[in-house]
Order: C-alpha cells, then structure tokens, then sequence
C-alpha cells in the first residue's frame, strides 16, 4: 500500500511576501500547496506493516511552486523556503 492511500489531497494557494534578489523589490506571491490531511481510517487492504505506518502518519503541506517571477523586473525568484510543511 502506498503513502497516498493514507491521505485525501486538496490544492490551495497562499500568500507568502517575497524579496527580489536583483530590484530588491517586495511584494505578496500567492503560493500553491498540495494539503494531505490523514483519512479517518486505515484503507480496508492494508497489513499490520501498513496499519503500523498509518498510525505514525501526520497531516502536511507540499509546496508545488518552487520559483515565481517578479512583478517590477520578471525576473525569477527561487523559493528557499521549506517545501514541506507538518501540521
């Protein structure tokens, strides 16, 4: 059984203010994230192996965008933040 049958996804967007490296300008990018959130229960195929890691999963985020461009130069901003975010 694979991670993913632990969890229902959902895309969202936030806002998350970044500085241009080059124009050193600031302003608010809206970010996409893929929210997995632990399901209520084990899926029914799964084996004491899986029941084991189901217990010890945790709800998180994944970033999706790793770059935007710039509103004033279109210049592009890598995103050094984490990727991965618990909850």
């Amino acid at each position: 059984m694979q991670e993913r049958d632990f969890f229902t996804e959902k895309n969202e967007t936030g806002p998350e203010t970044l500085n241009c490296p080059m124009c050193k300008h600031s302003a608010e990018y809206q970010i996409r994230w893929i929210r997995r959130t632990k399901k209520a229960t084990l899926p029914p195929r799964g084996d004491a192996d899986d029941n084991a890691r189901f217990k010890k999963a945790r709800d998180y985020m994944i970033r999706v965008d790793d770059a935007v461009n710039c509103v004033r130069c279109r210049r592009r901003i890598e995103i050094n933040s984490k990727s991965v975010v618990l909850l």
